[in-house]
């Protein structure tokens, strides 16, 4: 399986805002296998993964990196702090954390031998959500295989 990564510096998001995605195509699926999301503010946000079963509007689709150079380019697509809700029918996926109130403050999720199945389809996917509170300013990656 080739894999890919995709990072951003996010928009601030909210509880039904996802500050970064990663969608599914219509015939690739993907398995996440690392999440990290680091605070760029000195005030605390609590954050949590959701899987999200709608698209709403996502925000700009950030460059997929391969690791491999010679492999294909991704078919599952990352974006940046979603600009309408796409939480409808999410599922807490009970990740959550709350970053501290410094510069630098962050989490770096792992998930083992299968991965965080995002099923085939281009409305699946994954997201960084407010938990609850203000939503901040956040440097986040997600590395995932297909």
């Amino acid at each position: 399986m080739p894999r890919y990564s995709s990072g951003v510096r996010t928009g601030a998001g909210s509880t039904i805002l996802p500050i970064f995605s990663l969608y599914a195509a219509a015939a690739v699926g993907a398995r996440v296998r690392e999440i990290g999301v680091f605070n760029t503010t000195t005030t605390a946000v609590a954050l949590m993964l959701m899987r999200l079963a709608a698209i709403g509007t996502q925000g700009a689709g950030q460059a997929e990196a391969k690791h491999d150079p010679a492999s294909a380019s991704a078919g599952c697509t990352a974006f940046t702090t979603h600009a309408a809700d796409p939480t409808s029918g999410a599922i807490d996926l009970g990740y959550r954390i709350v970053l501290g109130a410094a510069i630098g403050s962050g989490i770096i999720w792992t998930f083992g031998d299968s991965g965080l199945v995002i099923p085939v389809g281009t409305t699946n996917g994954i997201g960084i959500i407010v938990a609850t509170g203000t939503g901040q300013i956040c440097d986040a990656y997600m590395v995932w295989d297909e």
